[in-house]
């Protein structure tokens, strides 16, 4: 069985943040993930990571103006050094919080904008994170989000990822597969997974998420068959982790039925 990680963004919301690291522990989770720390002192973060026995997998770098509907500048030709310096930032927090995983968001294409200047940022910025990052053990994640979720986000579908993380020709530049983004976008999970996992030494898949389809729920929920995928994942040989990045419908702890019996209850 895979091994699951609580996205405390979106689960555990019954708590403020950083009471959310013991909750999650409480109900079994050895490990988290979140969109942002940097509302909080990064040594606050990894002192609730110790006392609950939890490890840190993934947090986004600065996605720009979140709060005015920003999300992410990777790609934002003009926003370079604002880019680079969260990306510093952000590897601040990982060293402290030994997080192995960045996420760098493309970010939202402005209207009427030239496609090929946006996709050369975008290289050149996450070529930069990437070579940052190296000496430090971090992988940077970039990620294929479906146009109904964030209309307009640069980055959709599995094969342009797969496509910019070749070109860069990153060791260390990976690709976050959201399964709920990739069934929403594009269906067909198993053979992507197939044909993306492929061996997982060589993969560029660095990261799974999940969610029911189509309303984001728990992974119990909705038209996608997770008990299957996850027998597949585990077939391929692959050790990392899956974020549990969804919506409890009526509580967290009283949703995970599914966690403590993931293949019956999925």
């Amino acid at each position: 069985m895979p091994r699951f990680a609580a996205n405390l963004t979106m689960m555990y919301n019954e708590h403020v943040f950083l009471d959310r690291f013991a909750a999650a522990a409480k109900d079994g989770f050895t490990a988290v993930e979140f969109l942002f720390p940097y509302e909080h002192p990064a040594q606050a973060v990894a002192e609730r990571l110790k006392q609950n026995g939890l490890c840190q997998v993934l947090f986004n770098a600065p996605p720009g103006n979140w709060a005015a509907g920003e999300r992410g500048i990777a790609a934002l030709p003009g926003r370079e050094q604002e880019f680079r310096d969260g990306f510093l930032r952000a590897l601040d927090y990982a060293h402290a919080l030994e997080c192995p995983r960045i996420h760098a968001m493309a970010g939202l294409a402005p209207a009427g904008s030239d496609h090929a200047r946006l996709r050369a940022t975008y290289l050149a910025n996450l070529s930069w994170a990437a070579e940052k990052a190296l000496p430090a053990g971090v992988q940077v994640l970039i990620e294929p989000i479906a146009q109904r979720n964030i209309p307009g986000f640069f980055l959709n579908r599995q094969d342009e990822g797969h496509a910019i993380a070749a070109e860069a020709g990153k060791a260390n530049l990976k690709i976050l597969m959201d399964l709920f983004h990739c069934q929403v976008e594009e269906g067909d999970l198993a053979a992507k997974i197939r044909k993306y996992l492929g061996n997982p030494k060589e993969t560029r898949v660095g990261h799974f998420q999940i969610a029911g389809v189509p309303e984001r729920h728990e992974p119990s929920t909705g038209e996608v068959r997770y008990s299957y995928l996850f027998d597949l994942i585990d077939q391929l040989g692959y050790e990392g982790w899956i974020g549990c990045e969804y919506i409890p419908a009526a509580g967290t702890s009283e949703g995970l039925g599914w966690f403590k019996d993931p293949r019956p209850a999925a």
